[in-house]
């Protein structure tokens, strides 16, 4: 989604500000899920091969584990440190998920903990009434709804160590080129794999697109799935849950209980069968010593 940053020190966007927003956040949800549509058309008639499956997974897990490791757990909560050259790569494939600016996406999931699931908070599937219709409407505002009121009701703060912070700057105003990159890659590569324009389409289509559609997707779910059904295995003071299949295509996010009770904890996935693939990649990290500082949960307030 494709949405203006404003910090609180700025003055309420204009009407016209925020119809601009809602037109460009419609067409980042539209024609992902368009190219997914295509891209689905296009396999039915057998117009479809394993070099394009093989690019959906790649950049799924790319701009996946950018947002997940690096949007997520690096920028917004600080959960470990790394080396400049990979907080810049961490960013730059959460842009190519297309959720929005680094700002915009850190201003966002900061001002969620800070109001979670009570008034000011962002995305809530709670308060929108009763009954059958309520849920309806509540879960509507949290999967995506809640993108189409503007960036008055995102309410998004200043970010004072982000905007220190010469890298942050550097992949929040590069958004648009990351964001394209990220399309084009596929592309090019499906092209060049396959040797033909029609190789470059369905790279596009399913590496770019049809990646992105289901990339939004599985994080909005955590928005929306995971403070409705799940397990609680803290009592938070939201109606956070912990749900395994939105942690599945999320790649560990769906441990969403885990998180709001340990928001700094670069592991959300803290029973042994808990799988957290982006856990996993800074583990690696940690390893290979290219992250440092990683904070988990304290011992002893882990679940039984």
């Amino acid at each position: 989604m494709v949405l203006v940053i404003r910090s609180s020190t700025h003055p309420a966007p204009t009407s016209a500000g925020v119809r601009r927003t809602q037109i460009f956040t419609l067409i980042a949800i539209l024609v992902p899920w368009l190219g997914f549509l295509t891209a689905g058309v296009l396999a039915w008639n057998r117009i479809m091969g394993w070099t394009d499956l093989a690019l959906f997974f790649v950049m799924y897990l790319i701009a996946g584990f950018g947002i997940t490791g690096g949007y997520h757990r690096l920028f917004t909560h600080r959960s470990f440190q790394c080396p400049t050259w990979v907080r810049f790569l961490f960013g730059v494939a959460g842009s190519m998920a297309v959720q929005g600016p680094l700002f915009f996406w850190v201003a966002t999931h900061r001002r969620h903990h800070q109001y979670s699931d009570v008034d000011g908070d962002p995305h809530s599937p709670h308060e929108h009434g009763e009954g059958m219709v309520g849920l309806v409407k509540g879960f509507w505002h949290a999967h995506l709804g809640w993108m189409f009121r503007g960036a008055d009701a995102m309410a998004t703060r200043s970010l004072p160590d982000l905007s220190r912070d010469g890298t942050a700057r550097l992949i929040h105003r590069g958004f648009l080129v990351w964001a394209l990159a990220g399309m084009v890659i596929p592309a090019i590569l499906g092209g060049l794999i396959q040797q033909s324009w029609m190789g470059a389409l369905t790279g596009f289509l399913w590496g770019g697109l049809a990646r992105i559609f289901v990339t939004h997707h599985a994080t909005w779910s955590v928005n929306s799935i995971c403070h409705l059904w799940g397990t609680r295995d803290f009592a938070t003071r939201d109606d956070s849950r912990n749900n395994p299949a939105v942690a599945l295509v999320s790649l560990g996010e769906g441990w969403h209980n885990n998180h709001h009770a340990h928001p700094q904890s670069a592991r959300h996935g803290l029973r042994w069968f808990q799988l957290d693939p982006t856990w996993i990649l800074i583990w690696t990290l940690l390893r290979l010593r290219l992250a440092s500082n990683v904070q988990l949960a304290r011992a002893g307030t882990a679940p039984a």
